[in-house]
């Protein structure tokens, strides 16, 4: 029988709350939010905290909501962004209509991620505090190009999403201080998407890829295909929509050994660039080549390299088409 040594447990009422249990109980506190990883590792005796501190309770970090920008950097876009409280459910964020409006690639991921059992309690926060190399959202935020909001007895930081994973398992949250939002700029011309292979339903990505881009403006984005029809997720770029052009590029990766979730390398080329065919296979090219994917019972580093640049293209063409 697996069952986790002995462990102090208290339950907090608010943030404030929170991070002063952290403090009180020291370095060997773990928060506990959805539990579905922390759990397991605790019965494996992989993790032994010594305290439990409950965020469930705690309100205040569960909405998604569109806000004013709280950079005030409208710059590059129209002033607002989605914000995502850490403690949001996977399935909430999978129902939110105004999430899947401005950032379809959110549905897209929740959808493949694991089962509603686990999507009805699982924690946004808590998955990417996990920091597991195949994580979706990972992937999906650095696409996005995100920020993490942390919150800690020093006050308030925002850290780019890009640079919240120090590690495999490791992020720069430090004890004593808790994520609390997820924030994404929203921006005109964008559509985005995720693609992922999987061994079976509801499993850890074998390889993934997001793709957010920016078209360079309205009159740029092309249009319908051939009779007004639109171009479908796995077909090719139509020769009409050739004449849109790609202001901007986001590239997540997943279990592939991509740093920081990310394909930077790739972004450059589609930086503008016009959204063909030849551009689209070139950021794929360079995207896998960027990778470090390592062979594991999921399957050799060559075919996960395969993966990468394969899902790459696909994930782009479907973004392409959504920006229009």
């Amino acid at each position: 029988m697996q069952v986790p040594a002995y462990v102090e447990y208290e339950r907090a009422t608010s943030v404030e709350h929170a991070i002063a249990l952290l403090a009180r109980f020291g370095p060997e506190a773990r928060i506990l939010a959805g539990g579905h990883s922390l759990i397991p590792m605790m019965k494996l005796r992989l993790a032994q905290p010594e305290t439990l501190v409950d965020i469930n309770g705690l309100a205040e970090l569960c909405y998604i909501r569109v806000a004013a920008r709280a950079d005030q950097n409208r710059a590059d876009g129209t002033g607002q962004e989605l914000q995502i409280g850490a403690l949001t459910r996977h399935a909430q964020l999978l129902d939110s209509a105004v999430a899947g409006e401005h950032f379809a690639i959110l549905h897209d991921a929740e959808k493949v991620i694991a089962d509603p059992v686990v999507r009805n309690w699982g924690t946004i926060g808590g998955s990417l505090c996990q920091a597991d190399p195949s994580e979706d959202l990972s992937a999906v935020f650095a696409a996005l190009k995100a920020s993490m909001v942390i919150r800690g007895p020093d006050g308030t930081r925002t850290v780019p999403a890009r640079e919240f994973f120090t590690g495999p398992y490791e992020t720069v949250v430090a004890h004593g201080e808790l994520l609390t939002e997820i924030r994404i700029a929203i921006r005109p011309g964008c559509g985005s998407a995720y693609e992922k292979v999987l061994r079976r339903v509801g499993d850890w990505p074998i390889g993934a890829a997001a793709a957010a881009v920016w078209l360079s403006d309205a009159s740029d984005r092309g249009g319908p295909g051939p009779s007004g029809s639109r171009v479908s997720p796995g077909s090719r770029v139509s020769p009409r929509a050739g004449t849109a052009r790609i202001a901007e590029a986001g590239i997540g990766l997943a279990a592939v050994g991509a740093q920081n979730f990310a394909a930077a390398e790739a972004e450059a080329v589609l930086r503008g660039a016009p959204a063909t065919e030849a551009t689209l296979a070139r950021a794929g090219e360079i995207a896998a080549e960027h990778c470090r994917p390592s062979s594991d019972q999921r399957g050799p580093a060559d075919y996960k390299r395969h993966l990468a640049r394969e899902l790459t293209v696909r994930a782009l063409r479907r973004a392409l088409d959504r920006a229009r």
